[in-house]
């Protein structure tokens, strides 16, 4: 949907370093990058991957105007020469990715470049922020649609989100994660998230009297008529006024939808709404609540036996409040001169934050008889996994903790994207990674998604891979 020119949309070290590799001759080294995060947002073992399809339509349309390069001139830092080849540039790099979708862990390369040094450093800024935005969202929104117990969720959050792009795109993100919809019309008509909503709160101020506003509304929307029942009393007048009107639509032949509680104690006002629902014969009415929710506070209206059949969450879905960073990095994994690939290393005081070297691949591994996802294995790209032979994997961190897996299936997680800078990859349907994230999600463990204390998913290095890490971990730099 995005018809914008985003190339410029860089960091601007990535224009020097590439200005200073063309000057020093190093411009067309191949490199390898790896994308990946180190932690989840929220304390989560697991994030879910998202952003893939904008990261595709950003490198298909990658390319200079004469305004870019003007104004690259008019900072006298760049050479003729590098302004001369961003003039004529077009993009040439392989990209492997994890579907959108897919559960991710930390320290895996969710995506993959390999090409000249120039374009690979290039990209940077518009991967990490295409992917960690929606990753954050998709992530937060999961959370929250597992809290809800199957309780439809919808993403109210337009008007709190961080710019309009984070509007559209959150509710892209929001979907993937498994909300039912989004309030947000635009996100509807580009990528066909249903739009949903019901009135605000100036529809009743509007009329003379709450009942007068109530009967307007279901006079145009007879079919589809959810009645926010919070202006001046849920208990005393809202309900009240929403069970004449749906008894009125009764009559005409037509059901009312729902009530919305926008504010106050959802709990005991959701349980006394029931009661004089049913007691009107309007069993079928549903109660909707928003206003401020986020997955602990859903959690808890559950548990205390709120009778709310669906929720709007806004601003802390789509601005993922409660962390709204996603660490996500991009790093240098490989370089390659005359055909060999030569591994690159990041080593740091901070053990977090010392990198995997070399060109990898990733590996879930899924245990035959559970269906579920034992462990996932980073491997050097030449490397298969044989499946039909026991496999031994540990926690890199905690070294001591191994085990042998047998009777599991192996499967790659990356996919070929673009191959010499052509995309060879088709984008699902939005609906059609909704419905994969939900079931790749049903692979993992109820352990591993929990909100608190999750257990640790294993991300483990193979025999060549650890050896090839420490063997540099060891060297005289």
């Amino acid at each position: 949907m995005d018809e914008r020119n985003l190339t410029m949309l860089v960091d601007f070290y990535e224009l020097t370093m590439g200005n200073g590799f063309l000057e020093n001759g190093c411009g067309e080294e191949i490199a390898y990058f790896d994308m990946f995060y180190r932690k989840a947002p929220d304390d989560a073992a697991y994030a879910i991957a998202a952003g893939l399809e904008q990261v595709i339509a950003y490198l298909k349309k990658l390319h200079f105007t004469e305004e870019d390069i003007a104004y690259l001139r008019g900072k006298k830092l760049f050479c003729e020469a590098f302004l001369e080849y961003l003039r004529h540039f077009k993009f040439s790099c392989d990209v492997w990715a994890i579907p959108e979708g897919t559960p991710i862990f930390p320290s895996e390369p969710i995506l993959t470049v390999r090409g000249p040094a120039m374009q690979a450093q290039l990209i940077e800024t518009m991967v990490l922020l295409s992917i960690n935005h929606q990753s954050l969202i998709a992530t937060k929104a999961n959370r929250i649609v597992t809290a809800a117990q199957g309780r439809p969720v919808m993403e109210f959050g337009s008007r709190r989100a961080q710019g309009y792009d984070g509007a559209i795109y959150g509710a892209r993100a929001a979907y993937i994660g498994g909300v039912a919809g989004t309030a947000c019309a635009i996100a509807d008509r580009a990528f066909g998230i249903p739009a949903l909503g019901t009135m605000a709160h100036s529809w009743v101020q509007l009329y003379d009297s709450e009942l007068e506003a109530f009967r307007a509304y279901a006079k145009v929307y007879p079919d589809d008529c959810t009645l926010l029942v919070d202006t001046y009393s849920v208990l005393r007048s809202g309900v009240p006024n929403a069970i004449t009107v749906f008894k009125e639509l009764e009559a005409q032949g037509h059901r009312g939808r729902g009530i919305r509680i926008d504010s106050g104690d959802m709990a005991y006002l959701s349980k006394k709404a029931r009661k004089m629902l049913d007691a009107a014969g309007l069993d079928y009415v549903g109660i909707v609540a928003s206003n401020s929710l986020d997955e602990y506070i859903i959690r808890d209206l559950i548990m205390q036996g709120a009778q709310i059949t669906s929720f709007g969450v806004g601003e802390r879905l789509v601005t993922s409040r409660s962390e709204p960073v996603f660490g996500g990095v991009y790093k240098l994994a490989a370089v390659e001169k005359d055909g060999q690939i030569i591994p690159k290393i990041k080593i740091s005081e901070n053990a977090v934050k010392v990198t995997n070297p070399s060109f990898k691949t990733v590996w879930r591994l899924f245990d035959n008889e559970s269906g579920k996802a034992v462990a996932d294995v980073l491997t050097l790209h030449d490397e298969v996994i044989d499946d039909t032979q026991p496999y031994e994997i540990f926690d890199p961190i905690h070294t001591y903790k191994r085990k042998t897996v047998t009777n599991f299936t192996a499967k790659r997680l990356q996919v070929p994207v673009f191959v010499n800078g052509e995309c060879v990859y088709e984008s699902p349907t939005l609906p059609e990674i909704q419905k994969y994230c939900k079931e790749q999600l049903e692979t993992i463990w109820e352990e591993v998604k929990r909100f608190e204390n999750a257990q640790t998913y294993f991300v483990d290095l193979s025999q060549r891979l650890w050896d090839l890490k420490y063997s540099m971990l060891n060297k005289k730099w």
